[in-house]
């Protein structure tokens, strides 16, 4: 029997309420400490990984609108219920931020600084239209590993491992330069927290169009016909 929409849009609040709170605060973290982006990768590698695992058999664990989006162009999801779950993903990720902000703040650094460092930005000497080319290649790689290791019949059930291990790998090149999004949730949740909107366009137009493309290569030409 199929999983209710509202079942479905709840499992992606909390998956995704879960990458942007434990990412936040690995950024704080682990930020400032010498060899630090390996830490902030695992952290959002593992938690990817186990929540697409435990969200997977609910609402396919997308956790992701660029992800939500791929498999709406892949023909993999109705056009009504992959806007619930931007909704879901949207919301979650600026609960998220909010939460994680506040409980981390203490005397040496305010809730809203904790959440405008833990916002994705552009490195320096980055410019918007090479961060949107980065954002947009480094989604590719994680819709694409998407289909290649949950959505296709063929792909081997690993859970969320590969897809968590995909993000990983994109964050340790991507980090430096763009702070590794992927994903518009990523950036909207501590975005809207913090009222920071600088390169708004790295972080929505990047991932839709990554996200989309794998979407037109795997969903609609690589995956397994029926």
């Amino acid at each position: 029997m199929k999983t209710s929409l509202l079942k479905q849009c709840v499992a992606e609040f909390i998956g995704t309420f879960a990458l942007i709170f434990v990412g936040i605060g690995a950024i704080y973290h682990f930020g400032s400490v010498p060899g630090g982006l390996l830490g902030i990768a695992l952290a959002h590698g593992l938690t990817i990984a186990v929540m697409v695992s435990a969200t997977g058999g609910i609402s396919g664990g997308h956790l992701n609108p660029a992800v939500t989006f791929g498999l709406l162009v892949g023909g993999k999801i109705s056009a009504k219920d992959s806007a619930a779950y931007w909704v879901s993903q949207l919301v979650g990720g600026t609960v998220a931020a909010f939460l994680a902000g506040n409980l981390i703040a203490n005397a040496g650094a305010s809730a809203t600084s904790i959440i405008v460092g833990g916002t994705p930005a552009l490195g320096k000497d980055v410019s918007a239209g090479q961060g949107i080319l980065i954002e947009a290649v480094l989604t590719f790689f994680l819709v694409f590993v998407v289909y290649g290791s949950a959505v296709d019949t063929r792909a081997p059930r690993i859970g969320g491992l590969a897809i968590g291990l995909t993000v990983a790998l994109d964050i340790l090149f991507g980090g430096p330069l763009t702070g590794g999004a992927m994903n518009v949730a990523r950036w909207f949740g501590p975005a809207l927290a913090a009222n920071n909107w600088k390169d708004a366009a790295v972080y929505v137009i990047g991932p839709l169009l990554g996200g989309g493309m794998a979407g037109l290569v795997y969903g609609r030409f690589l995956i397994k016909q029926p």
